[in-house]
């Protein structure tokens, strides 16, 4: 089997992923921007277990999948689903100093990544996780920012 398409451009995909999460966040920079992802993702992983963490890094183009799951306590007890300013300021406090997420950090971040998923089966996956996780991925549903790039190159 050749290797996938995913994995051979792997660098490719995650730049176009930080480029539209830049854009829908209204960022100037790629630190600024991968700081204000690294958040969201953080956010969302202290919200699941560890295998509700693994199905959803499994819908993940394999850049993300790979920050998903970087340096995880896979000990620490899932927290629960709490108020969108709550899990926003979370995101907000990673690297505090050098943090410049705004206020739609997380809405931002789920318009990019839904423009790199298959929409029906992120969706299904959420379905299954805990009250909260759909409702946190909700952002613009996967309308792509930058004109002429294919929605999905996972395949």
């Amino acid at each position: 089997m050749p290797m996938p398409n995913e994995y051979q451009r792997a660098g490719e995909i995650f730049d176009r992923f930080l480029e539209d999460a830049r854009v829908a966040l209204d960022l100037t920079t790629r630190n600024q921007t991968y700081t204000t992802v690294q958040g969201v993702l953080f956010a969302f992983r202290r919200r699941l277990t560890v295998p509700e963490g693994l199905r959803f890094a499994n819908e993940l183009p394999v850049v993300l999948r790979a920050l998903f799951v970087k340096d995880w306590d896979v000990d620490e007890v899932p927290v629960a689903f709490s108020s969108r300013e709550e899990m926003t300021k979370e995101v907000q406090a990673l690297r505090r100093h050098h943090n410049f997420s705004p206020a739609n950090a997380i809405e931002g971040v789920a318009r990019a990544l839904r423009a790199q998923v298959d929409g029906k089966a992120f969706d299904a996956m959420l379905e299954t996780f805990p009250d909260g996780a759909k409702a946190f991925w909700e952002g613009g549903e996967g309308r792509r920012l930058i004109p002429g790039k294919r929605k999905r190159d996972r395949d």
